[in-house]
Formats: C-alpha cells, structure tokens, sequence
C-alpha cells in the first residue's frame, strides 16, 4: 500500500534508484519493463511513496549495471530498515521535518555543524532551546514549544554515543556571546558546551571574532555522513523551515564550506579556554 507521507530516508532511497536508473542512461518505462512492474509502481518506488525490497533493489542494481558494492548495500539497508526511534513519539505533533532530522542524525557516520546564529542543536540546554523556539516563532501555543523543546533535548542522543559517532561543531564568538534569554541561561549554555566538549568523540571549536580569512556569517549548516559518502546530507535550518541537500554537486560545495570554516577556527583546548574566559566576562 502507498505511503502517505514518505519520510525524508525512504524518498533518499527513491532519489538514489531513480540517480542510478538515469546514469544508466534508461526512461522509468523501459526500468519498470525489465522488472516486469507497470510505470506507476516505478514512480511510486522512485518518489519514496512505495516500499522496495532487498531482492528488487539488488534486481534493480543488476538491471543499472551498478558496480558499487558499498553504495547498493547501503541501499539495500535503508530499504529494510524498520527502526521505530525515539522521534516517532513527535508523529503528528511536531512537523515532519524535526523527525527527519533526528532519524538522519540517528543514522549518520558523522555529524558536522556550523553555529552562526545560535549554539548548535545538540549542545543547547533546554532554557536555551526554549528562548530560541520562543523567539522564531512566538505564536506557538505552548504545548507546542514545549514538544520542540523536548525533541531537541532528546537529540542529544546523538552526542551520547561516546565516539560511535563523531560530532564536530564550529562556533563563532558571536554566538556564544549573544544572550538569547538572560545572563543566567547564557552561562549554563557556556558551562553545557565545554561540558559537552570533553565527552568522546565530540569537538568544539570556536571562531573568535578577531580570526582572518572568515567570510561565513551565513553558513549555518549540519552536515551528516552517510554509510557512503555519495548518501551523506545537509541539512539547512532557518526560521522559516529546514531543507535538506543531497545532490552530489552541492554536498562537495558544503564539504568545501565546513573545512573554509573550520580552518577559520581555533584548535579544541584554545576553544574550551576561549569559552572559559567568556564565562568568566560575564
């Protein structure tokens, strides 16, 4: 039966098919003939709206003369994947893209972000985030702010994998010194982010306001590794919504951008005593 509403993984997983299919220089038509489906089963696995199953994806792999072993396994995992995460408990009360974002953390190699406006998801406190959520959007009832709250708490999970998987932000001095609430949330956030920085696998470097060579006010973006780099993703969150990238041409263009941005920054020990000399200026 067709979805109704595909998550952002299961139309990945259609975009991946439908990128093999076309560098494999063949319409939907003649792909849905040789697997011997009718043209809107062919649309439907493509746009993520029908399920496919490992033998087909395989079949589907064969027929595209596809010779990457990796990225068909990869495939072949995201199309049989059942995990029911802790995100599943925003269905239907938060947006779906908050719970795209948690199953695309849950599932990364690697987490990478960049934190030009606001300390980065999931080194905030929850006064923090509730300032933060409060501000964009100021109608929210507070039922609702309260589940954005939550979720962005509950992200943390992500950070508490101890090195299974990496999690590097970049910081600029500006964000840490920007009082989204008042002195007390913002030293608890200073004291969460060196606190979160000493944990294993977890960096945080900072770019101080004097730094050269740094021409990324606007970068903000969280970059997720994927089992193979071709399924890596970017993800792009403003006031307005979040977006996620998955084209090949844009990712290296964010990869360039992270390590523009990184090299900007200082080492992990200078960040953590940078940010201790803020704490103590407040």
């Amino acid at each position: 039966m067709p979805r109704k509403q595909p998550t952002a993984r299961q139309q990945r997983l259609g975009r991946e098919l439908r990128r093999l299919r076309e560098a494999a220089g063949m319409t939907a038509r003649q792909a849905a003939s040789l697997l011997g489906v009718i043209s809107v089963t062919m649309s439907q696995i493509e746009s993520g709206v029908a399920g496919v199953s490992e033998a087909r994806v395989r079949r589907m792999a064969a027929q595209y003369a596809c010779a990457d072993v990796e990225l068909i396994d990869a495939l072949v995992e995201m199309a049989t994947d059942r995990t029911a995460g802790w995100w599943e408990e925003y269905r239907e009360v938060l947006p779906p893209t908050f719970l795209d974002l948690a199953e695309l953390e849950h599932h990364a190699s690697f987490v990478q972000e960049i934190g030009t406006t606001h300390v980065t998801g999931p080194l905030q406190t929850e006064d923090y985030a509730r300032a933060v959520f409060a501000y964009w959007r100021p109608e929210l009832p507070a039922s609702e702010l309260e589940a954005r709250v939550s979720h962005r708490m509950n992200r943390k999970a992500a950070l508490a994998r101890d090195g299974d998987c990496p999690y590097t932000a970049v910081l600029h001095e500006s964000v840490l010194r920007t009082r989204v609430a008042d002195r007390r949330v913002a030293l608890a956030q200073l004291d969460e982010v060196i606190r979160q920085s000493e944990r294993p696998g977890v960096t945080v470097r900072v770019i101080p306001f004097a730094a050269d060579r740094f021409g990324g006010a606007s970068a903000a973006l969280l970059y997720a590794g994927g089992r193979v780099p071709p399924l890596d993703t970017v993800q792009k969150d403003t006031p307005s919504g979040s977006g996620f990238v998955d084209a090949a041409a844009q990712l290296q263009s964010m990869r360039t951008l992270f390590r523009k941005v990184e090299s900007a920054s200082l080492d992990p020990a200078p960040s953590r005593d940078f940010i201790h000399r803020l704490a103590k200026e407040l």
